[in-house]
């Protein structure tokens, strides 16, 4: 049999469903449902209109709101943090499948120049012994210093070590207050009672989430959702599991074919498609939709790049500028800020992909969609500077 082949069209909608975009933001609420859907969400500490974390939530439900993330991770331990590509939560019973995550990064820091010379052992011991002694403990807790040159990714040895032992999964977030994260050890904020797996069940259960969630893939794609297996970890697990795979070919934006591998129930969702909603939709520039740019321009044709570590004379676009999604296309992107000091969003700047002026009809919805962003923020005031 011959390789699924999969038209632009019908995959561009394939994965948006895969990531809950295809379907209108409405309807009841389910947040820890959402992060079990995606497989985690990624936290930054960049506030523009909201942090990431909870402006992706909101794009697939905007019953959501700030506040409603915390409790998952402070009270009912439901999700942790860690690092996949970058920091992000995670549902708790993907524990089991990151132990192998957490010895991985355990050694990356170690070996690190970076975290290397700071890792002494008295240093951890104290720092483990206070958090044992006192519960939770955040870096103003410390009073290590930064030695020698004070650049800008510097820390002090103390949050080093933190950092460290966070990543080796021995200390563990048990809160934070706004952007400030609480260390705990980790036997006191993870449930003990976990199964163990092998180092190989734990690749097979990644990899299997991985395209479970994104419905096709190459390797390279799925080894990049979690960034917890290497390149050969992932071949092996896909010829082990081969008969698990579907071959396909998918098309691009631009009429060619790529090979890949999809989900066993791949020909099931292609035949459950509906057509996503038309509604417009404002996304987060690390919405994991998006968050790969060479796949986002081969299945959409949108060129993207987030440009806040660009210098301002060399940008195209914006330091931090927002996509727009109507449909199954991206349709153009926005720069707009949030005041919370007024209670006010602002609107600066829209642009269009077919470069055509924006008529009367689009940015009415841009408005409308603006309207709704503005209460995930908990601000009053729309201001459309284009009008």
């Amino acid at each position: 049999m011959g390789r699924l082949k999969i038209d632009n069209p019908t995959a561009r909608v394939l994965w948006l469903s895969s990531h809950g975009l295809a379907q209108a933001p409405t309807g009841a609420l389910d947040t820890l449902g959402l992060i079990k859907l995606l497989g985690f969400v990624q936290l930054d500490t960049i506030q523009v209109v909201s942090r990431a974390h909870h402006h992706i939530l909101w794009s697939r439900n905007q019953n959501y709101r700030e506040p409603m993330l915390d409790p998952l991770l402070r009270s009912q331990r439901q999700v942790f943090e860690h690092f996949t590509h970058d920091a992000s939560v995670l549902p708790m019973e993907f524990l089991p499948m990151w132990q192998r995550q957490f010895q991985r990064k355990r050694e990356e820091v170690a070996r690190s120049n970076w975290f290397g010379r700071h890792l002494d052992p008295d240093l951890i011991a104290a720092v483990k012994r206070r958090i044992t002694e006192e519960g939770p403990l955040c870096t103003q807790h410390f009073d290590t210093k930064v030695v020698g040159e004070k650049a800008m990714w510097a820390r002090p040895p103390h949050k080093m070590v933190l950092d460290y032992l966070w990543y080796a999964g021995e200390l563990a977030t048990s809160h934070r207050n706004g952007v400030t994260k609480f260390y705990d050890l980790a036997e006191r904020v993870f449930p003990q009672d976990l199964p163990i797996l092998t180092d190989e069940a734990q690749i097979t259960q990644l990899c299997r989430a991985a395209l479970d969630r994104i419905g096709f893939g190459t390797l390279a794609e799925i080894r990049k959702f979690w960034a917890a297996c290497d390149v050969d970890e992932v071949r092996a697990w896909a010829e082990r599991d081969a008969a698990n795979l579907i071959e396909v070919e998918i098309e691009g934006a631009d009429r060619n074919w790529t090979k890949a591998v999809a989900c066993a129930d791949i020909e099931d969702r292609i035949r459950n498609l509906k057509d996503p909603t038309s509604r417009l939709r404002i996304l987060n520039p690390f919405d994991p939709a998006i968050r790969d740019r060479t796949r986002l321009a081969r299945l959409f044709g949108f060129d993207y790049t987030v440009e806040m570590f660009v210098p301002e004379a060399k940008r195209k676009w914006g330091y931090y500028v927002y996509p727009l999604l109507e449909g199954s296309r991206f349709v153009g992107r926005i720069e707009a800020r949030g005041n919370r000091a007024n209670s006010t969003l602002t609107l600066s700047r829209l642009w269009t992909e077919n470069q055509r002026p924006v008529l009367g009809n689009r940015l009415m919805k841009v408005e409308a969609e603006l309207t709704r962003f503005a209460k995930l923020a908990g601000l009053d005031h729309v201001v459309n500077l284009l009008r």
